[in-house]
């Protein structure tokens, strides 16, 4: 169905079922993590930027974070620079430091800047170097066999954690109706620069601005059950639960994980969702279903609008 010929008395009903989220979520903050699919792929990145432009017009604040890790591997490759990664990690030595931060901080974060701005938003590209934004530290990664009496401690590099996250800068330009978008580097006292997990970095800046919502798009539908059933509406004990039992594992244990602090650490509400599915956050925000995983500690009667 083309916008030509819809039905315009859908197009009325799903904004009557917009509106009362829409009153619900104005003037609230609400922090996207942007990668995977949703990325990658035209349409997608099309209804991404219209997504945002459209949360900021009806009063929504959305901050976005974004990852990169595909596009640094590419120009890696392009420069005869060898990737190695240490569980699951890239390990990043100066000269691939300063290939991640042309990627991220310039290449994708502009790219993104450009694409809201296209969908008539404003956008602002920043990395956590900018204003200090984002305090880093370098991230120890710990290896220990079962012969061994003491892990060993393995240097990746310029791969950091967050050990601050300052929002003046993202609150002033938040103010000003601006939409920050922010790649995930960050830096230490010394002025040294660290390639930062975006998942992590969009959680605890979500802490940080005290959000109303964090939302880590993925590249499948949710945090889902041994049956394939998509599980919604958790609270922080059934997630515990949940990674105790082994139904969270693998790949998808450090983004739940992420979520789960976010909320511990106040944030109403975490979002794992689908960002395969054109306009994914508008689904999870404005409407009765959703399009993915919510983790909160808000009873869910107080949650229905």
């Amino acid at each position: 169905m083309t916008e030509h010929n819809r039905d315009p008395r859908l197009v009325v009903e799903v904004l009557s079922e917009a509106l009362p989220y829409i009153q619900r979520f104005s003037g609230k903050t609400v922090v996207v993590k942007y990668g995977g699919n949703a990325m990658t792929e035209d349409t997608l990145i099309d209804s991404f930027a219209r997504d945002m432009v459209l949360m900021k017009e009806v009063g929504i604040n959305p901050v976005v974070v974004h990852g990169g890790g595909p596009q640094i591997g590419e120009l890696l490759e392009k420069l005869s620079i060898e990737s190695r990664f240490v569980n699951g990690m890239r390990v990043t030595d100066a000269e691939t430091m300063d290939v991640v931060e042309m990627v991220l901080g310039g290449l994708v974060n502009k790219g993104i800047v450009n694409l809201i701005n296209q969908s008539g938003g404003k956008a602002i590209g920043l990395t956590g170097k900018d204003g200090a934004q984002i305090r880093a530290r370098q991230l120890q990664v710990e290896h220990q066999s079962p012969e061994m009496t003491a892990p060993e401690i393995i240097d990746i590099g310029h791969v950091g954690e967050v050990e601050h996250i300052s929002t003046d800068l993202i609150e002033m330009l938040a103010a000003r109706d601006f939409i920050p978008v922010i790649a995930p580097i960050g830096v230490d006292a010394k002025g040294r620069s660290y390639n930062i997990n975006a998942d992590l970095v969009a959680g605890k800046v979500a802490e940080a601005l005290d959000a109303e919502k964090l939302m880590l798009l993925t590249n499948v539908a949710g945090l889902m059950n041994s049956e394939g059933e998509v599980l919604t509406g958790l609270t922080t004990a059934q997630v515990d639960a949940l990674i105790a039992d082994g139904t969270i594992h693998g790949g998808m244990l450090p983004k739940i994980r992420c979520a789960l602090d976010a909320v511990k650490g106040g944030v109403a509400s975490a979002h794992i969702i689908d960002g395969r599915v054109p306009h994914a956050t508008l689904l999870e925000i404005f409407t009765n279903a959703g399009v993915g995983t919510l983790i909160t500690d808000i009873p869910q009667d107080l949650n229905a609008v």
